[in-house]
């Protein structure tokens, strides 16, 4: 993370919750790349059956190479972290899809979230410990938490941003009729 401090929260995942999730998500990146089935998956873990939003980044060398994930909890979390996967890794409109080439090269992160809440006020909004849901009409931008610390960014520079990858001004987080949420993440 660039040497910068932690974003996040701690869910309550143990280790091997996170080894699973983490196995899980390498296994469907390496096997789709190399044209093979993707197994069944089986966990034994209630934390990990439970339906949790998470989104999975794929980083090359640093670099963005893909992220994608449901905001809304609406699968159990070890089936979210598997299709997403595929979805970062496969489906990213942003990059081509991943090659078997590029496999030694890549880094998975996963960010299990918690469920957003709508604030009033934007100095609820903890760099770090917050990502934030900026929404507007047809309009909608997210950003995780750990991008603000990764960047490091103040709360009203995190908010702009939110704002532009949403296709809005900058400044549209000060109008009325902007909706804007945040949650914490999870970050593995």
């Amino acid at each position: 993370m660039r040497g910068r401090e932690r974003a996040g929260v701690d869910l309550g995942l143990s280790d091997h919750d996170k080894e699973t999730l983490r196995h899980i998500a390498k296994t469907v990146v390496e096997n789709k790349a190399r044209g093979k089935q993707v197994p069944e998956f089986t966990v034994d873990s209630p934390v990990l059956k439970e339906k949790r939003g998470a989104f999975v980044t794929i980083n090359k060398l640093g670099q963005l190479r893909g992220c994608i994930g449901y905001v809304q909890p609406y699968k159990p979390l070890y089936q979210t972290v598997e299709e997403m996967a595929a979805q970062a890794a496969f489906n990213d409109p942003r990059f081509d899809p991943v090659t078997e080439m590029e496999l030694p090269d890549l880094e998975i992160e996963i960010s299990v979230l918690t469920p957003l809440r709508r604030i009033k006020d934007v100095e609820e909004i903890e760099v770090g410990k917050h990502g934030i849901l900026i929404e507007k009409g047809f309009y909608s931008g997210l950003l995780l938490p750990q991008v603000a610390t990764e960047y490091g960014w103040d709360r009203k520079t995190f908010l702009e941003h939110t704002c532009l990858k949403a296709g809005l001004p900058t400044n549209a987080w000060m109008e009325k009729d902007v909706a804007i949420s945040i949650f914490s993440a999870d970050i593995f």
